[in-house]
């Protein structure tokens, strides 16, 4: 993600970085940029640096021969009109660095006013070939991650006590401070309701209609707490492949809890042990593996396969004409279905990987279907980046 931001940087006048709380956006640029000289930090959730923007045409005019990167940028909309207009006057690469923590809100802002002068970059918490390159976690114990999620605090805490404590924490703050700070009026109360009682659907195909009559309201209102969900990165909707087949396929999208330790955290699950005994242990291992899957894929568009009669993979992913398939197991023996093989035939992807929690090198099960760990798959598509 370095090399992707001085990339950016080198050849765009606005580079924007986003993605959840805490999870590392402004420690990566100020560690990118901690050579430079001609760099501005203001971060927005701070009273003294919303003060310096009081006049921010003003205040970023002064700062012209400098690269200022403002963080939580989603804070202050009123800034993106001003940028476009200081860009215009000067579109040198490398002016701007805007941080931000809610994706829609930011996008919305900034498409309608720095189109053609902006390139993103999403920051997700830890990914297994991240940490699999740390000294202190070699080789990479993936069950860890899994179990406590991406987030650096959560990962790095040296215990699970300890980190299953920073997780509910932000959990809290999430409810109580960051959803009225995002711009969003909605119970904290009921948001904190919704959201565990998605963690139980985690992985499962959306029913708003069915959310709503458990929690007596309208699909509507699951709709917007969704739209919370996933603009805060908190949650993942992921659609139904569209490939034009002659199948009826089905059209509901599948949510997920996007960090895996935040999942069990809403569970109320204490250890890895009450996991492996939990209903939602197979959605999990399944959740946890596309985050990594599609975050080391980022230009391939992601989604799932099932059809009316059954058949179905787990992740589909598509770029051009090209498609790679993944199918997630549990189990370090997985046993597949009929119907399984009938959807690769089906979707006829360039290759296919069944992805398990195993340490140890995996096997082809036929031509271009192959049985493997989460670090032997991320090795393998590393190809195709």
């Amino acid at each position: 993600m370095e090399t992707a931001l001085r990339g950016s940087l080198d050849a765009n006048p606005v580079t924007a970085v986003l993605g959840p709380r805490q999870v590392g956006k402004s420690t990566l640029v100020r560690h990118a940029l901690s050579q430079r000289r001609d760099v501005v930090f203001l971060d927005l959730d701070l009273p003294s640096d919303q003060r310096r923007l009081a006049d921010p045409e003003l205040f970023l005019r002064e700062q012209a021969s400098r690269l200022v990167c403002i963080d939580e940028v989603q804070l202050k909309p009123d800034l993106f009109p001003i940028l476009r207009a200081l860009v215009d006057l000067d579109r040198r690469s490398g002016r701007f660095v805007i941080l931000g923590s809610a994706a829609q809100d930011l996008i919305r802002q900034s498409s309608e006013t720095l189109a053609g002068r902006i390139h993103y970059l999403e920051l997700t918490p830890f990914r297994h070939s991240e940490i699999e390159s740390l000294p202190a976690f070699e080789p990479a114990p993936f069950r860890r991650l899994w179990w406590r999620g991406g987030f650096p605090p959560a990962f790095l805490e040296p215990s699970d006590a300890v980190s299953s404590r920073w997780r509910l924490d932000l959990i809290r703050t999430f409810l109580s401070r960051d959803i009225s700070q995002f711009g969003f009026h909605l119970s904290a109360v009921a948001m904190e309701r919704f959201w565990k009682m998605l963690a139980h659907y985690h992985g499962g195909v959306l029913n708003a209609s069915k959310i709503g009559q458990a929690m007596d309201i309208s699909h509507v209102t699951v709709r917007k707490y969704l739209d919370l969900l996933e603009q805060t990165f908190m949650v993942r909707i992921l659609r139904p492949f569209e490939g034009n087949l002659k199948k009826r396929l089905v059209r509901s999208p599948k949510v997920y809890i996007r960090d895996s330790g935040i999942l069990h955290t809403l569970l109320e699950l204490e250890s890895l042990s009450d996991l492996f005994g939990h209903p939602v242990f197979g959605a999990s291992w399944e959740g946890w593996c596309v985050e990594q899957i599609v975050g080391a894929l980022p230009e391939w568009r992601p989604s799932f396969f099932r059809s009316s009669s059954g058949e179905e993979i787990d992740l589909i992913l598509e770029r051009g004409r090209k498609r790679l398939a993944f199918e997630f197991k549990a189990s370090s023996a997985p046993t597949l279905s009929r119907g399984f093989f009938g959807s690769i035939d089906t979707v006829q992807p360039l290759r296919t990987w069944v992805v398990c929690p195993m340490d140890e090198e995996g096997y082809p099960l036929r031509e271009s279907v192959t049985v493997a760990g989460i670090r032997e798959t991320l090795r393998d598509i590393e190809t195709y980046a």
